[in-house]
């Protein structure tokens, strides 16, 4: 159990799609459901599904094209309403009330960038990162980056210590990073935890601590990053910096599990056959091991396990993962 999840810096994600979503609190989307439309013998709508008439609260409740067209309105009102823009670049990047155009969607966030936005200086980073809808220059990623981290953006200060390690061939800038890192984290963001957790484990740009790094893995899993949960699980597991605490490992390993985690399928699977800090259940300990084996994580010992499980509890572990699986 002493094997770690093979975290290392360097697979750590610079700006996912995720992030870019981040980058806007309050413009997500809920899962809330289309507002029904008006017969003409009851034209009133429901209660709590009229369509808003803020474009940032239509983004939120799902009505994209009714965002879209009050951002629009917005722009064209105030030419320098670069929280609008910012709107509009999101949508044009998803494809959500508008058509998919990450050149667009680009445009829209430098022109937000260039009035301070930082929500709309880390997109167009991202843009630049990834090369969406503009040439990639990762040179100019950073300026964008770093454009928001001025202002505190917590994941433009995780991207701009992930460039610290990637974009310094030879000798990544381990202290620049955590840096950057600490002040994410400070920020908000729990990849940056992570990292910190990460480095801190590692002894790279800081004294090695384990104590140091089991409570980044700590604020990481509790702000609900996965690879946070499987590290600080792990750490819990072997007491490494923490008190040894298997039934707590558990709860995270399964935890992490259920987000489709291999690594924590696999020590789930293995606690489960074994008893260790969760009750005994084969056929639960035999779903994850194979959701865990589907996903490149062989371990022979669960394959023995396997074996012994009676014709009954084989149909029981198939319908588990296909349940999980959503079959």
């Amino acid at each position: 159990m002493r094997s770690r999840a093979g975290f290392i810096v360097a697979a750590l994600l610079l700006a996912s799609p995720a992030l870019a979503e981040d980058a806007k609190p309050g413009l997500r989307p809920s899962q809330a459901p289309e507002a029904p439309k008006a017969s003409p013998d009851k034209p009133a709508a429901i209660p709590g599904f009229e369509e808003p008439s803020d474009p940032f609260a239509a983004y939120q409740r799902g009505f994209y094209a009714t965002a879209f067209q009050l951002a629009l309105k917005r722009v064209e009102a105030n030419k320098t309403d670069a929280a609008a823009m910012t709107l509009l670049g999101q949508l044009y990047r998803e494809g959500n009330g508008a058509p998919r155009d990450p050149a667009e969607a680009a445009r829209w966030f430098r022109l937000a960038a260039d009035l301070g936005d930082a929500n709309a200086a880390f997109a167009y980073g991202v843009s630049l990162l990834k090369g969406q809808g503009v040439p990639l220059d990762r040179a100019a990623a950073q300026k964008q980056f770093q454009r928001a981290a001025e202002k505190g953006h917590a994941e433009a200060l995780y991207n701009l210590g992930v460039l610290a390690i990637e974009d310094t061939p030879g000798a990544p800038d381990f202290k620049k990073a955590t840096d950057y890192f600490l002040r994410g984290a400070a920020a908000g963001s729990a990849d940056s935890a992570y990292s910190l957790g990460v480095l801190y484990h590692n002894g790279r740009g800081v004294d090695h601590n384990d104590h140091e790094a089991v409570g980044w893995f700590k604020q990481a899993a509790e702000a609900d990053n996965v690879p946070g949960m499987v590290e600080y699980a792990i750490m819990l597991f072997n007491g490494e910096g923490v008190l040894r605490d298997e039934a707590a490992a558990a709860r995270w390993f399964l935890k992490a599990a259920q987000r489709n985690n291999p690594v924590a399928q696999n020590r789930a699977a293995r606690l489960l056959a074994a008893g260790r800090g969760v009750q005994t259940n084969l056929v639960e300990a035999m779903k994850w091991h194979l959701l865990a084996r589907n996903a490149g994580i062989q371990d022979a010992w669960l394959d023995g396990r396997l074996t012994q499980l009676s014709t009954s509890q084989r149909a029981a572990v198939e319908e588990a993962v296909k349940k999980f699986n959503g079959g």
